[in-house]
């Protein structure tokens, strides 16, 4: 998927910027929209090109995933992983071990709401492997 795909429903915000590929498997963007020094939270809209996803990662505050276009997975550590679409929004307690993003044959964007703590906002972890990708039962 290019980000600037005409096929794309009318995306809210622009990509932004490629992904740290450390972090993320895939092509990936995230934008920016309010910084920890404006509000104790990270907002960013985050875009995910098919297959791609997240790292394995926590968050010592929390966070909240609102999807905004396409299909995409989301797993919580020795749990089943989730189908979300566009309009779900997802809970995510502080310190869970857990990863998102697009399904196999979807893009995927969300927002994420992120709380800054004094740990921080997020604990990157190990990459999600294809196996543990692909084990998606429907």
């Amino acid at each position: 998927m290019n980000p600037t795909d005409k096929n794309e429903q009318n995306p809210i915000f622009t990509p932004g910027d490629k992904a740290n590929p450390d972090y993320f498997t895939g092509n990936v963007w995230f934008k920016l929209l309010v910084n920890e020094n404006e509000f104790n939270s990270v907002i960013g809209n985050v875009t995910f090109e098919a297959g791609a996803r997240n790292n394995w990662h926590t968050h010592p505050g929390g966070q909240i995933l609102i999807v905004t276009h396409g299909t995409g997975y989301y797993q919580e550590k020795g749990k089943a992983i989730q189908l979300i679409h566009r309009g779900d929004v997802i809970k995510i307690p502080a310190d869970v071990k857990h990863w998102h993003g697009a399904a196999t044959d979807s893009a995927l964007t969300h927002i994420a709401i992120t709380a800054s703590t004094p740990k921080g906002a997020v604990d990157w972890l190990e990459r999600v492997t294809d196996d543990e990708y692909n084990s998606y039962k429907e």
